[in-house]
Formats: structure tokens, C-alpha cells, sequence
């Protein structure tokens, strides 16, 4: 018999939440299938089978919240487990005709977990529905028989978590992990930091152009799209070096100033945001910016991004434009002192420099920062280089 237990969640994580089992009890497993899926308030990741075998008990059920090293259920190898013998046993002819035989042989169809349940509850097995393999009845079986029965008292964390109807026009559905960790952690960058935001604009004329004339030769070479994340990014990385107090953070009474450039990502996915982080950026060239952002990106989206990926960043940029957002003032992302806002690209009128007024593609772009560490002069000056480096995208080749 192989347990299957919580795994080690990462640092500083100590639960989580059971979001979905992937099997039912009774369906056989092979070695390194995944199994349940674990919601922490970093990430969603899956548990898989220790062994191969049969998934003879299920102990903790969707919406609970389990520690690390806890059991989650129970396996029963390909040795142990005889799927067959109980209906063996029940076409084999009975060696009395006595009314205790039968019963005695519909005891055996049901696992030990099923019959503590329904003689604990005094539930006859018979009025349980089973979805296990064969019809089989299983724990989950018997405890959506019990909450069914009791639905006006039943009060369960699985219960909790589903939506739960309060009135005609309204429904109650319970926070995941992930977002309720999402909620705490941009209250405490507003109450923790004095934050801050300003504002600039960027022609984003030559970036454009620069991208149409050379994005078909750079796919080609490097098997990956050129989008505008690693301008912003070389741009940002640039910035940070002239003013390292952007890429900086405070521990109690001091300053912290990081000498490499991690560059953290927001991400939007169906659970929540989440921020995978590109390290050393200062050394890798657009092409491979990009191919690792579009790789941190899927994964993060599939659910399959690790802690790892997601801690250590210096600084942050955030695009709403690809939902269309004009101008927003970014939240921190704790412990990181700054945070760059990208926005949607638009067609306004400008006034050039011989006095014309010309219809140019315009981002708005926000930096939010702790003032605390950054001053205002500061946080100005980087915008004001991220403005001069995407209107002269030499700049970013150059390193200047």
C-alpha cells in the first residue's frame, strides 16, 4: 500500500488547498500519473501517483486544506490490490442458502473505507449510487449520498468552496488560495510602502517600424515572435543601472542594492496574476527574452509555473494594454520598490517639432515606486529614459 502525501510546497508555503482529484477511487493509476491537483497562494500544482496500482482511498476531500506531508489517499499496488476477487466471489455459488450469505458477499464488494462510512452514518449501501469502476460504490459516493441527504445542514469546506446561491440575484463562492494570497499581498503593499505614481508618454513610432522590418528575419533565425515586452525590458534593464535605487528594496533599516537585473513578468491566468521572473537580463539578448517570457507565460497559464519562477525578481512591468487599458497606476509587487505600467498603443494627434500636428501610435506609461527610497526626481528620470530608448531603439543596441 503507497500513500500519497503532500509534497514540500516551497519555501515559506505550509498548506494548501485540495482543488480537484483527477481520479476516483477504484480507477487504476500508473507510476508518476498525476493524480490530485494542490492549490498553494503561489501557485496550482499537480501530486502524482507513487506507484502504480489502484486508487483505493481518497481521505481528503476537494476544498480541505491539508499541510505538508499529509495523506491525501492511499494506493494499493499491483499486487495488493484484486479489483476482481470481490466479483468472483459474488457470481460463485453460495455454500449455504441462508439469508447471512448474500449480505456477507455485499460486504465484500465495498472497500473498508466505504463500510465504516455507512455503518458509522447507518446508511444502507443499497441506496448509495456507485461511479466507481464496475458500479462500485466509493467514500466520495457515500458522502454526496450524506450531503444530499442533509443539504440544509450540511456545512462543509467542499461545500464552501462551491457557489452557494444567498438570494435571487446573488451567489457566494469562496476565495481560492491564490487569490485570497493575491488580496493580502497588494493590501500590505499599500499599507507598507509610500507609493507613488507618475506618468509619461512614448512614441512608439520607431519601435513599430523596427519590429515590421526585421520581425519576419528574427522569427526565421530565432524560432520565436518579436513582440514589444523585450524592448521594455532592455529599455527598463538600461534605466535600472543608471538609477539602481528603482532596482532596489529596504530590509528594516536598510537598503538593498541589487547588482543584476531579474525582471518580473505579470501574467494574467485564469486563477489570478502571477509574475514569473526572467533572471539576468542584463546578459541575454532580445530573442532569448522573449522565448523565455513566452515559455514562463504558457506554463503560468497551464498552471504548471513553479515557486521558483516566480520569486527573487528586482522589478516588475505590467502590460494592460493587451486588455485595452489606457492608463492605470500599477500596485507594487512587495518587495520590489518599482513597478512599470505598459498601456494600450493609440493614435493621437501630436505636435512634431516643426510645428505640424501628425497622427502618431502613443502608449502612456506609469511608473509606481516607494518613495521612501525612490525620489521623485528619480522616478521621473527613469521614465524619461525608458521614453528616450523605445523612440531611438539604437539605444537598446548600442547600450547607451
Amino acid at each position: 500500500m503507497a500513500q500519497i502525501k503532500v509534497p514540500t510546497l516551497g519555501e515559506s508555503v505550509t498548506e494548501a488547498t485540495v482543488a480537484q482529484w483527477l481520479k476516483k477511487e477504484g480507477d487504476v493509476v500508473a507510476a508518476d500519473e498525476p493524480i490530485v491537483e494542490l492549490e498553494t497562494d503561489k501557485v496550482t500544482l499537480e501530486v502524482n501517483a507513487p506507484s502504480a496500482g489502484v486508487l483505493v482511498s481518497i481521505g481528503v476531500k476537494s476544498g480541505e486544506t491539508v499541510g505538508v506531508g499529509a495523506i491525501l489517499g492511499e494506493i494499493a499496488n499491483d499486487a495488493g490490490a484484486k479489483p476482481a476477487a470481490p466479483a468472483a466471489a459474488a457470481s460463485a455459488p453460495a455454500p449455504a442458502a441462508t439469508p447471512a450469505a448474500p449480505a456477507k458477499a455485499e460486504e465484500q464488494k465495498l472497500s473498508p473505507a466505504v463500510q465504516k462510512i455507512t455503518a458509522d452514518n447507518n446508511i444502507n449501501p443499497a441506496s448509495v449510487e456507485g461511479t466507481g469502476k464496475d458500479g462500485r460504490i466509493t467514500k466520495g459516493d457515500v458522502i454526496n449520498h450524506i450531503e444530499t441527504a442533509r443539504a440544509p445542514n450540511a456545512v462543509t469546506s467542499a461545500v464552501q468552496a462551491a457557489p452557494r446561491a444567498i438570494g435571487p440575484r446573488e451567489e457566494r463562492v469562496k476565495m481560492t488560495r491564490l487569490r485570497q494570497r493575491i488580496a493580502q499581498r497588494l493590501k500590505e503593499a499599500q499599507n507598507n510602502a509610500a507609493m507613488l505614481t507618475t506618468f509619461n508618454e512614448v512614441d512608439m513610432t520607431a519601435v513599430m517600424e523596427l519590429r515590421n522590418l526585421y520581425k519576419d528575419q528574427f522569427e526565421k533565425k530565432h524560432g520565436v515572435k518579436l513582440g514589444f515586452m523585450s524592448f521594455f525590458v532592455k529599455a527598463a534593464v538600461n534605466a535600472l543601472k543608471e538609477l539602481p535605487a528603482v532596482n532596489a528594496e529596504i530590509s528594516g533599516d536598510e537598503i538593498i542594492y541589487k547588482n543584476y537585473y531579474d525582471i518580473g513578468v505579470a501574467v494574467s491566468t485564469p486563477q489570478g496574476l502571477v509574475v514569473p521572473v526572467v533572471r539576468d537580463c542584463e546578459e541575454k539578448s532580445m530573442a532569448t527574452i522573449e522565448s523565455e517570457i513566452g515559455a514562463l507565460g504558457l506554463r503560468a497559464r497551464d498552471g504548471k509555473i513553479t515557486l521558483e519562477e516566480m520569486t527573487g525578481g528586482t522589478f516588475t512591468i505590467t502590460n494592460g494594454g493587451v486588455f485595452g487599458s489606457l492608463m492605470s497606476t500599477p500596485i507594487l509587487n512587495p518587495p520590489q520598490s518599482g513597478i512599470l505600467g505598459m498601456h494600450k498603443i493609440q493614435q493621437r494627434p501630436m505636435v512634431m517639432p516643426d510645428g505640424s500636428i501628425k497622427a502618431r501610435p502613443m502608449m502612456y506609461l506609469a511608473l509606481s515606486y516607494d518613495h521612501r527610497i525612490i525620489d521623485g526626481r528619480e522616478a521621473v528620470t527613469f521614465l524619461v529614459r525608458i521614453k528616450d530608448a523605445l523612440e531611438d531603439p539604437q539605444r537598446l543596441l548600442l547600450d547607451i
